[in-house]
């Protein structure tokens, strides 16, 4: 055997030992570990009962439905292998699921984990806060309401690769929901973990671009490791995420200052004093904070205590002097750049204008009536609130201003960490509740149904016959007519205050120069799919 030798050009030579660093140092960056911090805790990983935003967080990077979001936040193929058209009057949707779509196990994503999920949420007894995201899926009420099983809701697995939606009605945003809330959940992890499924990493399985390592249910740290299995695998450059639970913002801001983390949150006197920061990142979030009045307390089941305390709120005050973030002052209970116009163009919330002044005298006047319809000269009042720096904040603004305008009052508050909050929530233990809402899709409706007799997040209990009445009759419109039915649906809702709105949150990031990828919008955080190293 002979072994020949042949000369190599110099330049080549040079070449060729470049490409080959350059490979090393991507593969290096590849598997460099990205560092991010998040709120608070996430209550569950399980998609069909997450309803806090640290678990919907936590989902989003681990999970992916039909559709998708692009790196732009478009919506694009999921699962499915389109973004298909649908058919019966926009009541039924025919999907075909993409044929290498797979678990992090390995296991194929069949069209029956998408009729598991869906079965499950729409189930009485899986006890799902949010099942209302199905409200329009045939047989949804009355098996909500047990009149039905479960099997007859109106999603149906043609064949291991083909699904159908059947709707009762056209939905706007239905592709909104295919993206963000409509999740498959693998449906032999279901049966083998049944109410126990998504308490933990290891009782949970993802699909999407990262899975989840590390989370016990109750630690403050975990990871996102690349699913390997991913149909889209190739394209996710950064292997490793480590996400820490950081609630104190001076240690979240001198980690970054350190390079510790490359992604935090910030708000506040930092972001005032900042602003001029190019890693400082701020957009407005599709969110909405806002006051709930718990009616079935006699405290605080009153119009005009709900009307004083609204009149009392300088929620420009409140955002430019005490947030300092960019968040921006509630008009009404649509936040900014929810829903557009469809004759005009124009956005819902500024068109409406104001419907929530600040007006002390009118407020003292709603606080006498108050008084006097409780027969009290003396009242004690709770404000339960998270225990993050800007809810503590907040709190601490509502009770000077309620205490220094409403005599007789005297004003507590309680701070709990997040999924304490949240348990109380639902049980209805609180008597004022400062809460958030955040939207999965650009849709006014969203906000409104939070006052509906029958919404499974209406923790106020109220119950308006005549709101109820606006909100059914919009929703069965189309085009104009709904946008029209939706604005007197809004208009009522605040001149009776049946929840009080307080300010739209804007989202200060700092994002570190070494990383790109990383962009927001006000439905969405960043994908951390699309990050990569500089």
């Amino acid at each position: 055997m002979k072994h020949f030798m042949r000369l190599v050009p110099l330049s080549l030579l040079m070449l060729v030992t470049l490409s080959a660093c350059g490979t090393a140092a991507g593969k290096s960056q590849h598997n460099r570990t990205l560092n991010v911090t998040l709120a608070d805790e996430p209550a569950t990983v399980d998609p069909n009962k997450d309803t806090d935003t640290n678990s919907a967080s936590v989902i989003f990077q681990t999970m992916e439905g039909l559709y998708t979001y692009s790196k732009s936040h478009k919506i694009v193929a999921g699962v499915a292998t389109k973004v298909v058209q649908p058919t019966n009057h926009g009541k039924t949707y025919t999907f075909t699921l993409k044929a290498n779509a797979k678990w992090a196990n390995g296991q194929a994503v069949t069209a029956q984990d998408f009729v598991t999920s869906l079965r499950r949420m729409a189930d009485p007894r899986t006890k799902a806060q949010y099942a209302s995201v199905l409200a329009a899926v045939k047989n949804y009420s009355a098996i909500q309401h047990s009149r039905l099983a479960p099997s007859k809701l109106g999603v149906t697995a043609l064949s291991k690769t083909k699904l159908r939606i059947n709707l009762t009605r056209a939905v706007p945003y239905f592709n909104d929901l295919l993206a963000s809330k409509y999740y498959p959940l693998n449906t032999a992890a279901v049966k083998k973990y049944g109410s126990r499924y998504g308490t933990s990493a290891a009782t949970a399985v993802a699909n999407g671009p990262y899975k989840l390592v590390g989370w016990t249910g109750s630690n403050a740290t975990w990871h996102y490791v690349k699913n390997r299995h991913y149909w889209n695998a190739d394209k996710v450059n950064i292997n490793r995420i480590k996400v820490a639970v950081t609630k104190d913002q001076s240690t979240a801001v001198n980690l970054f200052k350190a390079g510790k983390i490359q992604e935090t949150t910030v708000s506040g006197e930092y972001v005032r004093a900042n602003r001029n920061d190019s890693q400082l990142k701020t957009h407005l979030l599709g969110r909405m904070n806002f006051l709930y009045f718990n009616h079935q307390k006699q405290v605080t089941d009153s119009e005009n205590l709900r009307q004083a305390v609204s009149f009392v709120i300088d929620r420009q005050q409140l955002t430019s002097q005490v947030l300092q973030d960019g968040s921006k002052p509630a008009l009404s209970a649509i936040p900014r750049g929810d829903q557009t116009n469809p004759q005009t163009g124009g956005d819902m919330a500024q068109e409406t204008g104001n419907l929530l002044p600040h007006n002390i005298a009118k407020a003292k006047r709603y606080w006498q009536k108050y008084l006097r319809e409780t027969g009290k000269q003396t009242v004690t009042l709770n404000i339960l609130t998270d225990d993050s720096d800007d809810d503590k904040k907040i709190g601490t603004y509502l009770q000077s201003v309620m205490e220094k305008y409403f005599k007789g009052l005297t004003v507590k508050t309680t701070a709990l960490p997040h999924a304490q909050h949240v348990a109380r929530d639902f049980s209805g233990d609180f008597e004022i509740n400062l809460i958030g809402w955040s939207t999965n899709w650009l849709d006014a409706s969203d906000y409104l149904d939070l006052a509906a007799k029958n919404n499974s997040v209406n923790f106020t209990h109220w119950n308006d016959p005549t709101y109820n009445r606006l909100l059914t009759q919009a929703e069965a419109q189309t085009g104009q007519n709904r946008y029209n039915g939706l604005v007197r649906a809004n208009k009522y809702l605040m001149a009776v205050k049946g929840y009080v709105p307080l300010y739209q949150p804007a989202e200060a990031k700092l994002i570190s120069k070494q990383v790109g990828g990383l962009t927001y919008d006000l439905l969405n955080d960043a994908q951390y799919q699309y990050a990569y190293w500089k």
